[in-house]
């Protein structure tokens, strides 16, 4: 199923509801997440797995599925024995198994537009080793530059809608997306990992935010994988200095223990803060890590209210 507009047109007419967290949704279906690769490692082992769970997304009101791409690298794949074609070959299936869930959706009536953003996590995601939520890896902006840029051509070119840069923890790292987006004709998204209001690394949200406000490829700019509590000052601030639309999905508000690899403390999500962050600015907004598609149903629901 394909929207008979762009994504930018959409933003440009009013919200978008995206979709919750893959993670969770899988887990929920009784399959084992604890490997390195997460989510990703299902894209060779159990594709439909992956579709049910967009499907799942779609039909509790999701306008977007993001792809389950956040943790499949080449360097990733390679630490497996996955050659760097095949783990070229699973990258194109994870934006082909969220537009077959696309089409089971039409199939059950879901007649409204669907969307598709390929999932680009950072560099630390690769790591598994929670650097994804501090930043500062000890590398260049060209270094960080020259390990996105492949799998960006290979998701571009598998025909998503959107590249949902997320859950970015240092401006450096966006500055490496930024200039890699370039030239692949796709446009993206650019959604940062915060800690109130600085990136997880430290610097100031303007100063992040800024990276992209002259970037066209960019066509929102926003926060993600974060504590709801921070998400008002951040909406406001990258509406601010982009003028571009604003994502938000924020998580539940537990906490991740990298060393544990588990959540701890209780939820603070409360879909009713959107209403919040739309006047704001936000234009694309769903839920991260363990909010799942009650909450997305909840989301859309407040959403469509006038």
């Amino acid at each position: 199923m394909t929207s008979n507009s762009s994504l930018a047109e959409a933003l440009a007419a009013g919200t978008v509801v995206l979709d919750g967290g893959m993670s969770n949704q899988l887990e929920s279906a009784g399959h084992d997440l604890s490997d390195e690769l997460w989510s990703a490692r299902l894209l060779a082992e159990r594709p439909e797995a992956i579709t049910e769970a967009h499907l799942a997304y779609f039909e509790a009101g999701a306008d977007v599925a993001i792809t389950s791409s956040y943790q499949a690298t080449f360097e990733g794949f390679a630490k497996r024995g996955i050659s760097h074609e095949r783990a070229a070959e699973l990258l194109t299936t994870s934006v082909e198994l969220a537009r077959e869930a696309a089409s089971q959706a039409e199939a059950k009536g879901v007649t409204r537009p669907l969307w598709v953003a390929a999932s680009v996590g950072p560099y630390g995601a690769m790591l598994a080793d929670g650097s994804e939520y501090r930043g500062r890896y000890g590398l260049s902006v060209d270094e960080l530059e020259r390990f996105h840029r492949p799998r960006l051509e290979v998701l571009a070119a598998a025909g998503p809608d959107v590249l949902a840069l997320e859950t970015v923890p240092d401006a450096d790292e966006a500055e490496a997306l930024v200039r890699a987006v370039r030239g692949l004709r796709t446009p993206a998204w650019l959604s940062y990992s915060i800690d109130g209001r600085h990136t997880r690394a430290g610097q100031p949200l303007e100063e992040a935010f800024a990276l992209a406000a002259d970037a066209d490829e960019v066509i929102a700019v926003g926060v993600n994988c974060c504590a709801p509590e921070d998400v008002d000052a951040a909406v406001e601030i990258a509406a601010r200095v982009t003028g571009k639309p604003v994502v938000v999905y924020p998580n539940s508000g537990e906490a991740w223990d990298a060393e544990a690899r588990a959540w701890n403390g209780r939820s603070s999500f409360a879909p009713g803060q959107v209403r919040a962050w739309r006047e704001s600015g936000a234009r694309l907004i769903g839920g991260c890590c363990r909010v799942g598609p009650r909450a997305i149903t909840s989301i859309a629901g407040t959403l469509a209210q006038a």
